[in-house]
């Protein structure tokens, strides 16, 4: 009998196109003692199962386990993760409390830097606190280093990220932010050499295997590895990346540590920032980082011998015996 793996993909986020696509992957790449059952969930919200709506306990009620291929909001906050724990469904991915608080930016950094973990300086804007962009602008930019990089909350795969090098970039950069979260991160931006390291837990006999970092070189037009770098293919990732042992070494430590200090479980990927005389500092956690094609992890996983299928196998066993 095989084992009836639902791929929950789609979603009410901005990343429902992203999502679709890493669903795509996994439902592809299943291996062959696994029965793979499509649950999309539409941009209203609503459950399908073959193509036709259901209540989420009816679609759950038809697999054994669940594959949350889903990102942003509701897949990757903590929401459908209480749903699921609600309905006693065993699923991959982390827990809806690391869940939570790795997907609210602010409370992330306040978490790792009592690890000992280096973030950049930061500060916290609610929008009822500025009810207008244009007065405060000019304030902020005076007070607050510069240039800075201004990041909605609760928003993966950098969107509604911006850099601001000027008040009428910032003030630019806010009113985007603001139009798609209530509250945004306004961060020190740090010029250096872009790199993410994954995690996957008990793999090779480690508890947290540490995966090779990547060096990610965005396309000129891209400030930094924007939604457009990402999803593009136009940027150039390097696997290892041309790092020395020592930032390897170390940008490998502080992903392990950004795992274990939020309490992800299966698999992460940890974005870094190299600076050649400040160090590195830690950006922001994946906690269901992409598995498309153009994605980071699947390359990483193919550097140190690790095939598609077999990552989704091993996250899968991890995920039925609740580890």
């Amino acid at each position: 009998m095989k084992t009836r793996v639902g791929v929950l993909r789609g979603g009410p986020s901005s990343e429902y196109e992203v999502s679709l696509r890493t669903g795509d992957a996994i439902l592809k790449n299943l291996p062959p003692q696994y029965h793979p059952v499509d649950i999309f969930i539409d941009r209203g919200g609503v459950w399908h199962l073959y193509g036709v709506p259901h209540e989420p306990h009816r679609a759950l009620a038809k697999v054994d386990v669940v594959w949350n291929a889903l990102h942003g909001e509701y897949g990757e906050d903590g929401g459908v993760q209480e749903l699921l724990d609600a309905h006693a469904v065993f699923y991959t991915g982390s827990g809806r409390f690391a869940s939570a608080m790795a997907m609210n930016k602010a409370a992330a950094k306040g978490m790792l830097l009592s690890a000992g973990v280096k973030t950049p300086y930061y500060r916290i804007l609610r929008r009822e606190h500025i009810p207008s962009v244009s007065a405060a602008v000019l304030k902020l930019y005076r007070t607050f280093p510069q240039p800075s990089i201004v990041k909605p909350l609760g928003k993966g795969s950098s969107v509604g990220m911006a850099v601001a090098r000027s008040a009428e970039e910032l003030a630019h950069a806010l009113d985007g932010a603001f139009a798609v979260s209530d509250a945004v991160l306004l961060e020190e931006f740090i010029q250096g050499r872009e790199a993410t390291c994954g995690v996957v837990d008990g793999f090779r006999g480690e508890r947290h295997y540490t995966l090779l970092p990547i060096e990610i070189c965005p396309p000129p037009e891209s400030p930094f590895f924007d939604y457009y770098a990402k999803y593009s293919g136009q940027s150039r990732e390097v696997c290892p990346g041309n790092f020395s042992r020592r930032e390897m070494e170390e940008l490998q430590e502080l992903a392990r540590t950004v795992h274990a200090a939020l309490e992800l479980r299966h698999y992460s990927r940890s974005d870094f920032i190299v600076h050649p005389r400040r160090g590195i500092y830690f950006l922001e956690v994946n906690t269901l980082p992409g598995l498309t094609a153009e994605s980071l992890l699947p390359k990483a996983l193919r550097a140190v011998g690790c095939e598609f299928p077999q990552f989704l196998d091993h996250v899968l066993t991890l995920a039925l015996v609740r580890r």
